[in-house]
């Protein structure tokens, strides 16, 4: 079922390959291939240069073809947000999976149960009694799994909240059949959010300092630590740097978007959406990509050529206040730079693939839930 999916999205949008990026249906999602080959390589050479693996973080793309080129170009594996997400990339192949989050509830973990018997999959725990749910699951579907202990480092979210705690929870997940007990996941991402590098650098750090105790703790505890996994985007150089990190769990780079693009140099923005100017009154002209059609969090979404314009968002239009600058009129269509790329790309069925200029191809984007790809 989950090949018919995708199959039947790719058949829908084929009519667009061959066409130029500027004459899609609109709102159309674009991915300029050129730009995020770039992009992926750069990553790959920046985190050689330090010495650290790189897991991407999918939940931005959400999609196989992306991850592939992403492991060729380097990455151990991939990190995912969501119990389907892992399912969708373990059975498009993708060898090593890990879901940097708590899973949660009996159908989710009963699934996840069932596809670690099918692939190498991972997960986040911070709760004796979630670790004793996977491992009841596991052990009645016959298979294994990979666990990091979460530690808050800052976010304020999942985790323990202390060194000891994370001892506790060692001790537990050893003792559970079906558990591989790898190391710690210590995510920094409200370091993301502080705009000020000096500033996101010591935050980071201090992140970091918090995770080397609990590491320190759970070492001298007799507990294997051969992972710690974190790093983000807009940390990925600063948190890479740190010896005591094995692995980055940036995603975010391969697209950008107005947020991360004010974060670290050296990425371009290959994602777009394309609108079309549908109406126009005076210095008005809206457009036809609204909440429902682009990601507007932490910065709002700006036109390619016209970068300086800002714009008001309602569900289906986007109204912006333009000059004598602007040669855009009513029919033409225009390019928008997300404002954050992860909300963007999970609206959209699929990305129009562009190679100079071009439509070359389309990619499905994997499944929101188990109801798009029989995944229950």
């Amino acid at each position: 079922m989950r090949q018919f999916h995708q199959e039947s999205i790719a058949q829908e949008y084929k009519h667009a390959i061959g066409h130029k990026r500027g004459e899609l249906i609109t709102p159309a999602l674009i991915l300029d291939l050129d730009v995020a080959r770039r992009n992926i390589q750069f990553m790959a050479e920046r985190l050689g240069s330090l010495g650290v693996n790189l897991r991407p973080h999918i939940k931005a793309h959400k999609c196989p073809e992306l991850a592939r080129r992403q492991i060729q170009a380097g990455a151990i594996g991939i990190c995912t947000a969501t119990v389907w997400e892992a399912i969708v990339m373990s059975r498009a192949g993708i060898e090593d999976v890990y879901i940097a989050n708590e899973v949660c509830g009996r159908e989710k973990i009963s699934a996840l149960a069932r596809e670690a018997g099918r692939g190498h999959l991972g997960v986040a725990v911070d709760d004796p009694g979630n670790a004793t749910d996977l491992s009841d699951a596991l052990c009645s579907a016959g298979s294994t799994l990979d666990v990091l202990i979460e530690v808050d480092v800052g976010m304020g979210r999942g985790g323990v909240r202390s060194p000891q705690e994370a001892v506790e929870l060692a001790r537990c997940v050893s003792r559970l059949p079906g558990l591989r007990l790898r190391g710690i996941q210590a995510y920094e991402g409200h370091c993301m959010l502080e705009s000020d590098r000096a500033i996101r650098m010591r935050k980071a750090a201090e992140a970091m300092d918090l995770a080397a105790k609990a590491l320190e703790q759970l070492t001298s505890a007799g507990f294997p630590c051969d992972v710690v996994s974190a790093g983000g985007t807009g940390t990925y150089d600063i948190t890479g740097a740190d010896k005591r990190v094995t692995e980055i769990q940036a995603g975010s780079y391969i697209l950008m978007d107005n947020f991360h693009g004010g974060l670290v140099p050296g990425f371009s923005r290959s994602l777009t959406v394309l609108a079309t100017v549908v109406i126009q009154h005076g210095s008005t002209i809206v457009l036809d990509a609204g909440l429902k059609s682009i990601g507007v969090d932490e910065a709002l979404p700006t036109m390619v050529p016209y970068p300086f314009y800002r714009a008001e968002f309602h569900e289906e239009h986007a109204l912006f206040s333009i000059d004598d600058r602007s040669a855009l009129r009513r029919g033409d269509t225009v390019e928008l730079i997300p404002g954050y790329a992860p909300t963007t790309v999970n609206l959209y069925d699929a990305f129009h693939v562009v190679e100079d200029g071009i439509v070359t191809d389309i990619w499905p984007i994997a499944p929101r839930g188990p109801g798009h790809a029989g995944l229950l």
